[in-house]
């Protein structure tokens, strides 16, 4: 597996512009986009201890940035399942998302959520994955939890790209069907 490093004197320069674009889709403000993209810096710095370089340096980024969308989408929505926002990451990107990801709890954003509800979350989670065929559970931790790159999921199971995500597709389906039943109602 690749382990990358982090550079934070080139992070402005080099993924400003994407992580701007990236939150102003999300947000449709570009103020908002900037401060977002600034906390995302913040946080880095902040948790670059914790960097174990499993994931290129832009995916990790775009992770801490995920997490600062939502949780102000959590702060401005009070209704349990409102704070679930559906995104979707251009298809040339690595990095495909989906509702399901945004909701597992970050342990860095516990302060801002129900710690109850983020055990019980992912007590579901960790059943529907358990319910889930043996490869599709692989492909889709080690894509979606753990974050890895897409070229280093399919090193590492010898799959081609274009099976890795169908099978993060049909896990995310059947994920979203076992939560529906078994969590959400």
């Amino acid at each position: 597996m690749t382990q990358h490093a982090l550079h934070p004197e080139t992070w402005v320069d080099r993924y400003a512009d994407y992580l701007f674009n990236y939150a102003v889709v999300r947000v449709n403000d570009d103020e908002l986009a900037r401060d977002l993209v600034q906390e995302t810096f913040v946080a880095g710095l902040q948790s670059a201890v914790n960097f174990k370089g499993n994931a290129a340096e832009r995916t990790w980024l775009v992770a801490i940035l995920k997490r600062k969308v939502i949780d102000h989408y959590r702060k401005s929505n009070t209704f349990k399942g409102q704070a679930e926002v559906k995104m979707h990451f251009p298809s040339q990107s690595d990095q495909e998302g989906d509702w399901l990801e945004q909701m597992a709890a970050d342990p860095e954003t516990t302060r801002e959520n129900d710690p109850l509800e983020n055990e019980e979350l992912g007590l579901a989670i960790r059943e529907c994955l358990a319910r889930l065929p043996e490869k599709q559970a692989l492909v889709f931790t080690l894509k979606t939890i753990r974050g890895m790159s897409t070229e280093d999921v399919c090193k590492e199971l010898d799959i081609n790209p274009s099976n890795l995500w169908v099978i993060v597709h049909r896990a995310r389906t059947s994920l979203m069907g076992c939560l529906n039943q078994t969590w959400f109602n």
